[in-house]
This record gives C-alpha cells, structure tokens and sequence, in this order.
C-alpha cells in the first residue's frame, strides 16, 4: 500500500465506506457484493484509487431517455465493448456519487446528467484488455436520465456512443448490462 496515495484519497474511501454501508442491497447477491467492497475497503486504505492495489473501486452510470426504453452506451476503446459511461475515481472527486457523475458527463457529452443519489448495482469484474496494472473494477453502478433529444458526443476514450433499446442490446452484452439496465430503470422508476 502507498501512504501517500491512501491519504490523497482518504476522503473518498470514507465516501465509499459510508455510501456502501447505508445502502439497500436489493438481493441476497447484491448484499454479498457490498460486504465483499466493504472487506476490499477495509484491507486497502488505497482501495479507492488506481494507482492503489489492482482490484480497487469504480464508479459508473448507466444513461436512459426519459421513457426508459432507450440506454445510451459507449463502445469503450480500450476493452473494444460497449459499457456504461464510468471509470476511475479522481483525487479532486468530492464524492463516489461525484466520479460517477463526472465519468458519465465525460465519455457522453451530456453536461447535465445527474445521477439519482443512490447506487442502484454492485459488479465485480476482471477486466479483459489492455489496462496495464488494473486487473478488476469494484464498480459502483448509478443511473441518471438523459434530457429528452439529448445528443451525445464520442470521447478519446469511445470508438462510439450510440443509443440502443433496452431489449435489444447490444451482441455479447446482455448478461452483464441487462441487469444493470433492469436496475436502472427501477430505480428511475421508468
């Protein structure tokens, strides 16, 4: 572990610490997910960051229009697949909630994007491409609504950004999205 890299953090561990702890898991699944993070958070005071261990938190966002019908994804560059709009967290990120909001603002775009303040899921993925030490996202998953004719812009970071329907997502993409979309339109209540 980095000291320095622990303390420059420091508030967004305490962030994630107390975001995780007050949280609803909504399934038994969900639940063993956040005790997992929260044992992840409790061996690594830089579990937060990048540059900690290679496991370490994320924070996304999934995108729908205002009739939920329609989820905004990115075709992320680097792992050459479509995802939600998310990555790391930032030493000048306030909060977990924050870094989602920033990431999803980022990668679409969309500059008025505000996430609801709650997760809505928990996924713990090893990641498949080149991401040099990073090896698994603890990701911390939030959903906001696009304004209606929102128009998206690609980043550096995508190939693409590009509007799908929620039951027609993208090919190989269904098992890991589907709930994660499923999630997101609960929460928004779409």
């Amino acid at each position: 572990m980095s000291a320095g890299v622990a303390a420059a953090f420091a508030h967004l561990h305490a962030d994630a610490v107390a975001v995780l702890r007050a949280w609803d898991a909504p399934d038994p699944g969900q639940a063993r997910l956040r005790e997992d993070y929260l044992a992840h958070l409790d061996a690594h005071a830089d579990g937060v960051a990048k540059a900690g261990p290679p496991a370490h938190l994320t924070g996304s966002c999934a995108v729908l229009d205002p009739t939920g019908t329609q989820v905004l994804l990115t075709h992320h560059r680097k792992a050459d697949q479509w995802f939600q709009f998310g990555g790391h967290l930032e030493q000048g990120d306030p909060t977990l909630w924050a870094a989602a909001r920033r990431e999803a603002r980022e990668e679409s775009g969309l500059p008025d994007l505000d996430p609801l303040p709650r997760p809505v899921q928990l996924d713990r993925h090893v990641l498949v491409g080149s991401f040099g030490r990073c090896h698994e996202h603890l990701d911390v998953r939030y959903a906001a609504v696009a304004p209606a004719g929102a128009a998206a812009v690609v980043s550096d970071e995508s190939h693409d950004v590009r509007w799908w329907p929620v039951d027609a997502l993208p090919v190989g993409t269904a098992a890991e999205l589907g709930p994660l979309v499923s999630a997101a339109r609960g929460a928004l209540g779409l």
